[in-house]
Formats: structure tokens, C-alpha cells, sequence
């Protein structure tokens, strides 16, 4: 049977999942020498981490190489769309496609294409990055392929 991935909240699973991708980047970043002091530090066994580790990913672990589009409502202020562009090539993300509607009370909605293959941060963490920018109301992960 082929593998089936889905895209998931992780406040709706249980904790191990979140403590299993962490050891893994403790492991990636060096800040633990091995798995048995990564899995004591978060918490969970080693059979845990091993049990999951092969099935557990972040986002940005299952894109390399992979388009993401972004749906976005932003303020209709010059230089906001600017802004965010720049913030993603800043991280390394090349855009691919801009789609934009006009603004309709003072708001348009943005669909951004890019690939995240040379991406430098959590796909995440780069949308949080888009949210904190003045005039973005709403920013959504609508695709990953």
C-alpha cells in the first residue's frame, strides 16, 4: 500500500508526536549528542522514538523540493504584498506564482506559489513571520505539493 500523508494541527494529537519531532531536531541541531538524551530530555522512551520516527515529520521535513501556496488576506496599504515577498526570498523561498484580487473593502485576497526547496526556516515558522507583518489580516497554508 502506497503512504498516505496528511497535513494535521498538532494540537489535536497527543503529545508524543510533538516530543518525537523534537528529539528530532535536537538531534539536527547538535544541541543533544545522541537519541537516548534527546528522548530523556523531551520526555518519552526510546522504543517511542524509534516507534515514530520514520512516520513523524515536520512540515518542512516532507517539502523539500516541494511547492507551497500560501492564501493570504492583506489591508489594501501600499508595500504590504512588497513586504512579504521580501520576507520569504529572505528565507530562501523562490516565488513561483502571485495571484491577486482587488480589493474589496479595504482588503484583497493573495495566493503565493513558491518553492520550498532551498527554504531556511519551518514553513511554519515563515508564516508566522507573514502574520506578524503590519496590514496581514489572515495567512493560511492552502497547498503542499
Amino acid at each position: 500500500m502506497k503512504n498516505k500523508f496528511l497535513i494535521i494541527d498538532t494540537s489535536i494529537l497527543p503529545d508524543v508526536f510533538d516530543k518525537v519531532v523534537k528529539v528530532k531536531e535536537l538531534l539536527r541541531t547538535g544541541h543533544v549528542k545522541d537519541i537516548s538524551e534527546g528522548v530523556k530530555q523531551v520526555g518519552i522512551s526510546r522504543s517511542t522514538y524509534y516507534k515514530y520516527r520514520d512516520s513523524v515529520f515536520t512540515l518542512s521535513e516532507s517539502v523539500a523540493g516541494h511547492k507551497i501556496t500560501l492564501g493570504l488576506t492583506l489591508a489594501h496599504k501600499a508595500g504590504t504584498l512588497s513586504k512579504i515577498l521580501d520576507n520569504i526570498a529572505q528565507k530562501k523561498g523562490n516565488i513561483l506564482t502571485i495571484n491577486q484580487d482587488i480589493p474589496i473593502n479595504n482588503a484583497a485576497n493573495v495566493s503565493i506559489t513558491f518553492d520550498a526547496s532551498q527554504l531556511e526556516v519551518e514553513v511554519n515558522e515563515l508564516m508566522e513571520d507573514i502574520r506578524t507583518l503590519k496590514s496581514v489580516i489572515k495567512v493560511n497554508l492552502v497547498a503542499v505539493e
